[in-house]
């Protein structure tokens, strides 16, 4: 007799077992050749458990050399890889929504395309979602121009009812580093176009929806942190995308009137800080450091975390 994916482990899932999945990642003029080069590498060839297809969404025109390399990736040997040229930039919501629709596998692994995959990504985190999870994120660490130089680790929430308290004032995930079933996605409406808050409305959504849900707190990904970054998250522009996400959190019912007057108080008022003061209560508030962790897996060593299990499984306790 079949076992259903939901009353499995992930330790009990033999390689042959794990669903085959898809990488997604979006690129556009902005994005610099190397780190382009560099996201889908690690995304691909240097992964343990390496993907079925890779989705490379080309959002608008790009300038030659850029384009070239898009081209060398896509004719990348011994990989399936489909190049989606979109003739206009359309943003990242509208570019994943068509990217999904390439996507041959029900598995799917986003990826940004100025970030690191590190090389055990896939294999911790495909295997969740085989065995029962609708999305499962993980911690991230912060870098700029050098990988090897490690910075802030940003670990989320890892418990479903963590996730759920958490997600009604902030994402309760990294979004560049989900794996998600491109179903639940479906289920709850797809990527809506939202400044910067796309990822997090979906993931409400998919909350609300009843998706199985956990986050990895060992670091899988090296989210890439340059100049601006924290400029581009205040000005009136973001305010104006905070406050509809605030409302249709609350039009839906995801928070309470309490919750919606103190995040459009709380976030609404971050937008508007001067960009120091708003770096600095970002990673006050909103980054829960775990520097034993990052410093664990930049060594290659085994982090001593309370493991994901498959839904309604007991939790285990790490050893060690």
């Amino acid at each position: 007799m079949s076992v259903a994916r939901e009353d499995r482990g992930p330790d009990d899932l033999a390689p042959q077992d794990v669903e085959p999945f898809t990488v997604l990642m979006p690129v556009y003029e902005g994005d610099r050749r190397r780190f382009v080069k560099r996201a889908f590498e690690s995304a691909s060839r240097e992964q343990e458990l390496p993907p079925t297809q890779v989705v490379v969404v080309r959002d608008g025109p790009v300038r030659p050399k850029l384009q070239a390399l898009l081209e060398k990736l896509a004719a990348t040997p011994g990989f399936d890889v489909d190049l989606v040229e979109l003739p206009q930039n359309v943003g990242l919501a509208a570019a994943l929504e068509i990217g999904l629709e390439h996507c041959d596998h029900e598995i799917v692994a986003r990826v940004d395309a100025d970030d690191v995959s590190l090389p055990h990504r896939f294999a911790v985190q495909v295997p969740l979602v085989t065995a029962g999870y609708d999305l499962v994120g993980s911690a991230i660490v912060e870098i700029e121009d050098d990988e090897a130089e490690w910075g802030r680790t940003r670990t989320p929430p890892t418990t479903p009812d963590e996730i759920e308290r958490y997600s009604r004032f902030h994402d309760p995930f990294n979004h560049p580093s989900v794996v998600y079933r491109r179903s639940a996605v479906r289920g709850a409406g797809g990527y809506e176009t939202l400044d910067l808050m796309e990822d997090y409305l979906l993931f409400a959504r998919m909350i609300a929806a009843g998706a199985q849900v956990a986050n990895v707190a060992e670091p899988l990904v090296l989210y890439r942190v340059g100049a601006g970054a924290y400029a581009r998250r205040g000005g009136t522009r973001l305010l104006r995308s905070e406050l509809r996400l605030q409302r249709t959190l609350r039009d839906e019912g995801f928070t309470s009137r309490t919750q919606y007057v103190r995040n459009v108080v709380v976030r609404g008022g971050y937008r508007l800080v001067p960009e120091g003061l708003r770096k600095a209560a970002y990673r006050t508030l909103l980054i829960r450091e775990r520097p034993d962790a990052a410093d664990a897996a930049q060594q290659g060593a085994t982090v001593g975390y309370e493991p994901v299990v498959a839904p309604g499984e007991p939790s285990r306790q790490a050893n060690g």
